[in-house]
């Protein structure tokens, strides 16, 4: 498995990136029934819940701003957010993590995370590599580095955290 992250400043749009691939890895590992697919998802839940949340309060307002995206963008982004939150949570309440229940809700997960990576890739950190200048992408990540790593801290992928996340 791969360890989580630490909250490193530098440009956004790498960091986000970093993330990116990390969640393709811990998605790789709970495909794998040798793995221990109870902490790959503890760990999972608890990097995504820190990332979403940091993007929305941190990124998406500042990309907003500086016109780099519309109102639309963040929107869509943040329904992609909450349709991934929900196949999260679906999968964090399979008991057995052998089941083929377990095997059928990774499915859904990896595919609502697998189609937001690649649009957000696509619609929202191009225009940011773009758009935004190089200390305004540092800044931004030294912003966002510090949210995630708060969020971490406070165990936000815990399953009643995320579960009051989806009832919004």
């Amino acid at each position: 498995m791969p360890k989580i992250l630490p909250a490193a400043g530098g440009d956004v749009v790498e960091i986000i990136l970093a993330d990116h691939r990390w969640f393709e890895e811990a998605l790789r590992e709970l495909r794998d029934v040798q793995s221990d697919r109870a902490a790959v998802l503890a760990d999972l839940a608890t990097v995504l819940i820190a990332h979403a949340e940091a993007e929305e309060s941190k990124v998406y307002p500042a990309l907003r701003r500086k016109d780099a995206i519309d109102a639309d963008e963040v929107e869509h982004s943040e329904r992609e957010h909450d349709e991934g939150n929900e196949a999260l949570l679906e999968l964090m309440e399979v008991d057995d993590t052998s089941s083929e229940e377990f095997s059928s809700k990774l499915h859904e997960l990896s595919e609502a995370l697998s189609h937001h990576l690649d649009e957000e890739e696509r619609d929202v950190l191009n225009p940011a590599r773009t758009d935004i200048s190089e200390k305004v992408r540092r800044d931004l990540g030294d912003s966002f580095s510090e949210e995630r790593a708060r969020l971490i801290e406070s165990d936000c992928g815990d399953i009643a955290n995320v579960r009051k996340i989806v009832k919004g």
